[in-house]
């Protein structure tokens, strides 16, 4: 469901803010919307994304880090990188601003009930895949799909988002997690270590009609996995991808997200690799 009006914000309050790295650069905030009506109205699913709006600062579109199935709030986790999310991290507890969306569409849910799901994911691009593990493993979901096998890395471990949900998912028996980070000094390390693709490699699920991977993260950690699934085997209508970097205002008008004929916050961000081979190699 969509608003009325798809250029005005719902108003949201900051009711927590958890800093996520050791560099203090990736910050999650959970908003609560100040009109009961308006959560109702924001009615999302996992894989889509909304504009943060703050008045005299501007907007940008982040994906959406809760679940569908966590209610009475949203989370959005953003990187401090320019004017409006520079104030974004300025601000507090309380302070209020706006809440555009949902926007784009999602990962094919209904096409993923009762499939194998292989999820990989790096760098702060993991918010969305977040929201969808958290729904897989909701207990009203977990018995829709069948193995969940999950691939996330960063740079270190002080680079690493939502680690006590990363902990709690690794001690389950109906989730394989496999944490990687490029590299650490850390003795008391007990994940991986090397890059998303590499590890990927080494712990994929077999490829088959009944396995689909999600892939969400940095270019390049996409460029080099691509090459990976392949060699396993992986259909290219298996495998799904967001192109979230490529998201603008939201609703096609901007045109800055185009990839050849698709506009990626209109016709996505999530497009099959198949759908992808169509366009120019721009994502």
């Amino acid at each position: 469901m969509r608003a009325a009006n798809p250029y005005k914000p719902y108003p949201v309050r900051i009711d927590e803010i958890i800093t996520e790295t050791d560099d203090k650069l990736l910050k999650t905030f959970k908003f609560v919307f100040l009109n009961p009506e308006d959560e109702e109205k924001f009615a999302y699913k996992s894989g889509q994304f909304a504009e943060l709006s703050i008045p005299g600062q501007g907007e940008i579109p982040i994906g959406i880090a809760s679940s569908p199935t966590e209610k009475g709030f949203v989370k959005f986790t953003v990187f401090k990188a320019g004017k409006v999310t520079s104030y974004l991290h300025s601000m507090k507890v309380g302070d209020v601003m706006g809440l555009r969306g949902p926007l784009g569409n999602w990962y094919p849910w209904e096409i993923l009930e009762g499939k194998n799901i292989f999820i990989v994911g790096g760098g702060f691009a993991y918010t969305t895949l977040r929201s969808s593990i958290k729904m897989m493993i909701d207990p009203a979901n977990r018995s829709k799909f069948g193995t969940i096998d999950v691939v996330y890395g960063a740079r270190t471990p002080g680079h690493l988002l939502y680690l006590d949900e990363l902990n709690e998912w690794g001690d389950r028996d109906d989730v394989n997690m496999h944490i990687t980070v490029d590299g650490t000094d850390d003795p008391n390390w007990r994940f991986h270590k090397g890059f998303v693709p590499q590890i990927a490699d080494k712990v994929a699920p077999p490829a088959s009609d009944d396995t689909y991977a999600i892939v969400c993260g940095p270019p390049m950690m996409i460029k080099f996995t691509q090459p990976v699934l392949d060699k396993l085997g992986y259909k290219h209508d298996h495998i799904i991808m967001s192109l979230e970097n490529r998201m603008k205002c939201g609703i096609g008008m901007c045109g800055r997200c185009n990839i050849g004929k698709e506009l990626v916050c209109k016709d996505g961000p999530v497009f099959t690799l198949e759908q992808i081979n169509k366009t120019p190699r721009e994502y």
